[in-house]
């Protein structure tokens, strides 16, 4: 699912409970890491939560279903887009945006994760 599909359900769905299993189920169906893809752990997370990447193609994995989800809309934000396209988007604001109703601890992890991918 492209970030505009996820973007777009999310908005659709009121419900914040609803909205959080959509997040969970999101990262049920993230796409397995292929062989090969260069790997980095995110600092910053309590959640295991590893960023991947083979060239311009991102994937993720993490311990956690809803943290699971979470990296699953980020990369489906940066996917397919360069290192200085993901410099010059506000992923934080889109992020925030999508109005997950997540807590402190999350949103930390969520900030760990953005300062990596704008970092690359």
């Amino acid at each position: 699912m492209n970030y505009a599909e996820i973007k777009n359900l999310l908005e659709i769905t009121t419900d914040p409970v609803m909205r959080l299993e959509i997040v969970m189920d999101l990262g049920a169906r993230l796409a397995p890491v292929p062989d090969g893809a260069v790997c980095h752990e995110i600092a910053g997370c309590a959640s295991r939560v590893d960023i991947c990447r083979v060239g311009n193609h991102f994937f993720a994995r993490a311990d956690s279903a809803l943290v699971r989800g979470i990296v699953a809309i980020l990369v489906a934000m940066v996917d397919g887009k360069t290192p200085n396209e993901i410099r010059d988007m506000d992923l934080s604001g889109q992020f925030a945006a999508l109005d997950l109703n997540l807590g402190t601890g999350r949103l930390g992890g969520v900030n760990s994760m953005i300062r990596f991918l704008q970092n690359l």
